[in-house]
């Protein structure tokens, strides 16, 4: 390029400010707008130029005036996009602490009497009517205010982001190795000739699953007929369900004719025995708690041969899970996970809710276990428009007033939390509260430091958050009557809107048979919650819990992920609430549910029901590998 005086720009270049190189003022570089030459050249310009010095000095002037402007400009506009990113960014927040947001994905079915037509029609998330978008709830208060507003941060802007690759996968190669194998039998059928047991099993109805299947080992184990188990009326579930009312009697006497002899109900000329009397009716008391096969051998065969009849009344973990021969603890096995089928009514219905949760007709690879033939027979209606295939989480959040006040533990209610929790001790757990008069036991914080607390819906939902779980995961809830209600699930249903229950899933026709049998309901909530494609607990030592996670690891193949949070490194999280980042809140979560995915053997002592890989249980594919990882 050539300059109007005649000097080329080579020539300018050669003679750039410099040492030496008079007639070039010390300028700072900074280019034009449109991205012409900078500054320094204007200046060497006016130095070529005719013009006379207050000429050149007002140009000079000129020129710094206007890059000022520039320059205040450019800041304005710096200013200007910030403060519409945090707009936008404060309206998301907004959003999403809409507590009544709609869930798109679900039709609204109503609480009205339902005819076929609608069966496969999906109801709203809660029961009643649809309710109202732009309705608020108050945000939730209390220790967990700002984590959980992090929370919803962090779901906002995770949107499009892809989820952690390990969320719904197990340790693939390591867990597919093992496969279930209780069924073989290597033996010959007991024939019950030492008398007749009598089982009436108390607690919900995964204490009396484990209770029927300790009992089908006593039997053989004394070589007694055992009648169908009863199940005992609790002031706490308030049930009169029994045995035929949740499980198929016929196929579960069927079933194990191979190993021992069942009854539905006594001879005739044992049923006038007045046994308390005769001294056959053991209590829990009489029996220590997890006694070894020896205990009954000594002291129950005894009572059992002369009076033909021992009644076991009570009967919860009852019977050890080591020391205990090969073939008796492959029994139990066999009970749990081969024996104990629920009944058509609970079958249909739960294969209901599974449709629903999936939006799809195709059978999971538990359902035929749980189901039965319903995994194949609950049909879309043909009207309904085709929907895309959706996998969901479960969560079983154990935190039901009976929990919670058995507990000990303080959740942020304050004094009246204290006076209810109080009074229904008295009233339920007497016990407990004459320990608590009469010992020094650890306080709340000491009990919640060592993870002796249940996880609050708030402790949970922050968990699922930090976890990857996205906004739209579809969550089903298990669990009765919260403790504090709805209000106590605003957390959950704000942050995930997607998140149901059986009530939610069911119209009021369809949940009527079941009303006021909690052991009915309890059977729904296992069924969902074991073909979940991935389950997520918030109490590990929840029977519920314990029973589906062995029931995923056993018909599952390596293929069916389970969240056991350690309550202990949690709290140590948790404790950290008010100053913790959630970058940082993450990662250690992240970390302390890794830690709970290793595949092991069954720890000695263990429940068999909860970990079912061991050689009675299951059969390995690879004997030599080590899978304690």
């Amino acid at each position: 390029m050539d300059f109007p005086n005649g000097t080329s720009d080579q020539e300018l270049l050669s003679s750039s400010p410099g040492p030496g190189r008079p007639g070039c003022l010390p300028v700072r570089p900074f280019f034009s707008e449109d991205g012409g030459y900078p500054f320094s050249w204007l200046v060497k310009l006016e130095s070529l130029s005719p013009l006379s010095g207050r000429d050149r000095r007002g140009k000079r002037r000129a020129g710094r005036a206007w890059y000022q402007r520039r320059r205040v400009k450019a800041v304005v506009a710096v200013i200007g996009m910030l403060a519409c990113f945090f707009i936008v960014d404060w309206l998301m927040l907004l959003r999403l602490q809409d507590h009544n947001i709609e869930i798109e994905d679900f039709e609204v079915i109503g609480n009205s009497s339902s005819s076929s037509s609608n069966s496969s029609k999906v109801p709203p998330p809660i029961k009643g009517e649809r309710r109202k978008l732009g309705k608020k709830i108050k945000p939730q208060k209390g220790v967990y205010g700002r984590m959980l507003a992090l929370a919803a941060h962090a779901l906002a802007e995770g949107h499009n982001k892809p989820e952690p690759k390990d969320l719904w996968q197990e340790p693939y190669d390591l867990a597919s190795a093992w496969r279930p194998c209780s069924d073989h039998r290597d033996w010959r059928p007991s024939g019950g000739n030492n008398g007749y047991i009598l089982v009436t099993a108390n607690g919900g109805m995964n204490q009396q699953r484990v209770a029927v299947c300790n009992a089908v080992a006593v039997a053989r184990l004394l070589n007694a007929t055992l009648v169908i188990p009863r199940f005992l009326y609790s002031t706490v579930w308030r049930d009169s369900s029994q045995f035929s009312d949740i499980y198929q009697e016929d196929y579960f006497i069927n079933y194990l004719t191979p190993d021992i002899r069942i009854v539905k109900e006594l001879p005739e000329e044992l049923q006038s025995l007045d046994l308390e009397a005769i001294g056959s009716v053991v209590t829990d008391a009489d029996i220590p708690k997890e006694s070894k096969p020896s205990f009954y051998l000594k002291h129950i065969l005894p009572i059992l041969i002369p009076n033909r009849v021992v009644h076991f009344l009570g009967f919860g973990n009852r019977l050890a899970f080591d020391p205990i021969p090969f073939q008796l603890q492959r029994l139990r096995c066999r009970c749990n996970f081969h024996a104990l089928h629920f009944i058509p009514k609970i079958q249909e219905t739960a294969a209901l809710l599974l449709q629903r949760m999936r939006r799809h007709v195709h059978p999971g690879p538990l359902d035929r276990h749980l189901v039965g033939p319903y995994a194949e027979t609950i049909l879309k209606d043909k009207g309904s428009r085709p929907m895309k295939n959706s996998r969901y989480l479960s969560l079983h959040l154990r935190f039901e007033i009976d929990m919670v006040a058995h507990s000990l533990c303080d959740f942020g209610g304050g004094e009246e939390e204290r006076r209810e929790l109080e009074a229904y001790r008295e009233i339920h757990f007497p016990a407990l509260v004459q320990l608590k008069e009469t010992t020094r036991l650890p306080s709340p914080a000491a009990l919640r430091a060592e993870g002796l607390c249940p996880l609050t819906p708030e402790e949970a939902v922050l968990m699922l958050a930090a976890l990857g779980f996205r906004r739209k995961t579809h969550i089903f809830v298990a669990g009765a009557n919260i403790y504090g209600g709805s209000s106590r699930l605003s957390a959950l249903n704000s942050l995930y809107p997607n998140l149901v229950t059986k009530e939610s899933l069911l119209s009021a026709t369809e949940l009527e048979p079941f009303r006021n049998f909690s052991s009915q309901l309890a059977a729904l909530d296992f069924i969902v919650c074991a073909a979940s494609d991935a389950f997520a607990m918030t109490d590990s030592g929840s029977q519920l819990s314990s029973l589906v996670s062995g029931y995923r690891i056993y018909f599952g193949g390596g293929k069916m992920p389970t969240i056991r949070p350690n309550k202990r490194r949690l709290a140590a999280i948790f404790v950290k609430n008010s100053t913790i980042e959630w970058r940082i809140f993450e990662q250690r979560v992240r970390k302390a549910a890794r830690q709970t995915k290793h595949v092991q053997t069954r720890p000695v002592a263990r429940s068999v029901y909860r970990y079912p890989r061991c050689r009675q249980c299951m059969c390995n594919a690879d004997p030599f590998a080590n899978f304690k990882h």
